[in-house]
This record gives structure tokens, sequence and C-alpha cells, in this order.
């Protein structure tokens, strides 16, 4: 495996510059692609994430379904990694990043309008393999729109500009799972489905009128003549370091399905904590995770993206163990803000590394890292319902730990090929 070499100290992304210093806000607040990219981003966060939790919900109390086989909804996720790279390579050839965003994020409301007004229970489920799959993509090109900008004029605050962005995603995912409960418990699920639907028709506005940079053949951290002539598909060879890192990746975020599945109910039925504890315990993460965002950028501009990536694996080995050992709220707090600085370092660069190990095809390299969610998430769930039969809980917790000493191994693999750590 190769990976992209450093020229230097030339990389215009991560190096200060003082004609050119300004803070990552004030480029957000100034730029109309970034200010409506964070606007999209959010409200994207903001509808998945109150819909995700209710769907199963949904699929039980109004189409009838069994708690089988409404579990089995999230396999039709398994498209959307499908779609994503469709999108992806078709943007790479076109360029039309932002039109293809609002297709995709139209697709996203047609598709949630028709889950709210489903009346067969066969009918969610075939609307989200094919339609939901295709709606998922629209975020990843938000961000290679970022990165077309971030090619043509380079500043010293764009790698602070996407964390901003990918903040805003998180932050809709705060505030986003509670807005749906309320919403679904005042005025019926079908109005909560079509709320989402509406929040991502939405992401549309703040973007309609822009039409982003033209992307660049050749990226601007590197030299022309050190790289291959531009190809309109990369080969597997090409793509490797990026499939490598996608899977390390899955790795880590595998351990986020295994605890979201088990961690409530080990909190209730074993440890017998208050619904209000346990609350908080779930509710510290995504803080934690927000205020080191910015940190991560920081803190990366001097060790490398990749190392820093390998300390925060070390951090999810960390939060699972605590889990499965400690048994007490305490012991549950601190694994929840490890893995707040787990997320505040991948979720901060992970899609910037992505796209650096792609760089002429930032679209597909940018789908592909964004839709591995869905295959993460159906892999932990694989693995976690198969540790919880073996050695229950809490000790199923040990099996995303386990997850994350690969991704920190692999992860300083990588490292050390590239000899800079991106």
């Amino acid at each position: 495996m190769t990976a992209p070499k450093a020229v230097g100290n030339a990389d215009p992304v991560l190096t200060d510059s003082v004609a050119d210093r300004r803070s990552a806000l004030r480029l957000v607040l100034e730029t109309p692609l970034y200010r409506g990219a964070t606007v999209a981003m959010f409200l994207s966060g903001l509808g998945f994430s109150a819909a995700a939790p209710q769907i199963a919900s949904f699929l039980v109390n109004e189409l009838h379904a069994s708690l089988t086989v409404a579990g089995l909804y999230y396999l039709t996720s398994l498209s959307t990694p499908i779609a994503g790279y469709l999108v992806g390579a078709r943007s790479d050839r076109t360029g039309r990043r932002l039109g293809l965003f609002r297709m995709c994020a139209a697709a996203g409301f047609l598709g949630w309008t028709g889950i709210a007004f489903s009346t067969q229970l066969w009918m969610p489920f075939v609307v989200s393999a094919v339609v939901l799959g295709f709606a998922g993509a629209a975020t990843s090109q938000v961000f290679a729109a970022l990165h077309d900008e971030i090619s043509a004029r380079p500043k010293s605050g764009n790698d602070g500009m996407v964390a901003i962005v990918r903040m805003a995603l998180t932050a809709g995912w705060v505030i986003g799972p509670a807005a749906g409960s309320f919403l679904a418990a005042n005025a019926g699920p079908r109005a909560m489905l079509f709320a989402t639907a509406l929040c991502t028709l939405a992401q549309i506005v703040p973007l309609l009128t822009l039409r982003g940079s033209a992307p660049r053949s050749t990226p601007v951290d590197m030299r022309a003549d050190s790289l291959p002539a531009p190809t309109a598909k990369p080969g597997l060879r090409q793509m490797t370091p990026l499939l490598m890192f996608t899977a390390l990746y899955m790795c880590v975020y595998a351990g986020e399905s295994i605890k979201y599945a088990y961690l409530p109910i080990y909190m209730n039925e074993q440890l017998r904590l208050t619904p209000a504890l346990g609350g908080a315990i779930i509710g510290v993460q995504p803080l934690v995770e927000l205020a080191l965002m910015p940190l991560a950028v920081l803190v990366a501009r001097r060790t490398g993206m990749l190392r820093l990536m390998i300390l925060a694996a070390g951090f999810g080995v960390a939060a699972n163990i605590c889990f499965a050992t400690t048994g007490t709220a305490l012991g549950l707090f601190a694994g929840q803000i490890l893995m707040g600085g787990v997320w505040g370092v991948f979720a901060a660069l992970g899609i910037i590394v992505a796209q650096r190990l792609l760089p002429k095809a930032v679209a597909t390299a940018s789908a592909i890292f964004m839709s591995s969610a869905a295959l993460s998430s159906a892999m932990g769930g694989l693995a976690g319902g198969l540790g919880i039969a073996t050695i229950g809980l809490p000790l199923v917790f040990l099996v995303p730990a386990v997850f994350a000493v690969l991704a920190a191994v692999g992860l300083a693999w990588m490292s050390s090929l590239s000899g800079h750590g991106l």
C-alpha cells in the first residue's frame, strides 16, 4: 500500500499563513458556501436523528410488525454504501457536487414522506433500501464541495472550518432524538417522520443558489509532477489506502451500535439506575465530543491526523473496558467521557483524512467514508448479538474493545507507511 507523501511543510490546509490568518468561525461566517453547508448539515443531523430512534416503534405500533421484523429494518441501510459510491463516482466525473446534493436531498424528502404515509409493512423497507440509500449521499456531496473550495482558495482556517461544519452535523444529533421523541408523543409518529422529510428537504435552502468551485484534478497540497496522470475513475490500487482507513473507522464505529443497543439495558435492568441518571450518562458523550472537535484540529496540526486517531482508538479501548468492568455509574460516566474523546477526533478529522487518501476523486472518497456507518452498524449488531449470547452483559462490551484495538494497530501501521501521519 502506498500513501500520499508530504512535500515539505507546504500543506495549505494545515500551514498557518500570516497574510491569511483568520479564525475558522470567521471564515465560516464570511463564506456563503461554508455558512450554507453548516446550516445544511445541522438540518441533516436534526432530521435523521429525530427519526432513527423512533422508526422501530413506528413499525411495531403503526404497521404491526413484530420486534424481530422491526429490527430487520436496519439492514436496509446496507444499500447506502452502494448508492453512495454510484453518486460519488458520478460527482467525480461531472463535478456537479451541489447539483447532486440537491437531488439526493430531494430523494430524502420523498423517501421519508413515503415512509410517513406507509400503509403496508413492506413499504418502509422498500423505500429505505431504494430511495433513502441515495439520500444518504447528500452529506458526502457537501463535503466534496467544501474540498473543492478549499483547493481553489486555500486559507489557514480551512481545517477548522471543516470541523465546524462537522460539529453542526453532530449538534443536530444532540438535539434530534429529544425533538423527535417530543414530536412523536404529541403529534404522532407519522407527523414526526414527515418533519424529518421537511428537514431533509430544507437542507437545500441554504445552498440553493450556490454553485461551488470546480474540482481540481491535481490536489493543492502535492506537486503536479509527483502524481500520475489523472483518471476519470480511480482503480482498486489507488483506493486501497481509503478502503483500509474506512475499514478501521468501521471497527471503531461498530462499538456505537453495540453500546446503544445494550448500555441502556445494562443500566436499567442490572444496575437499576434512575432514568435521569441513565439519560445523563448517555447525553454526556455528544457534549464532550462537541467540546473536543476544535481542539482535535489544533492538536492534529502538530501530531498528524492518523497519529491522533491512534490515541483516540486507545480511548475507545479504555471506554469499553470501563463499561465491561466497573459496574458503577461513575465508571459508565468515565467510559462515555472517553467515548466523547474518540468521536471528538474521528468526527472532526475522519472526512479530511478520507479525502486526502483519494485526492483525485474526493466525492467518491467522501461517499465511501460517510456511508460506512451503515455497514459498521450492521457489523456491530451482528458482533454484539453473538457476544451477548456468548458472554452476556456487561462483558459484551469487551467485543468493541477488541475492535478498537484492531483499529489502533491498523492506524499505527498506516501512519508508519505515510511517514508523517497526514
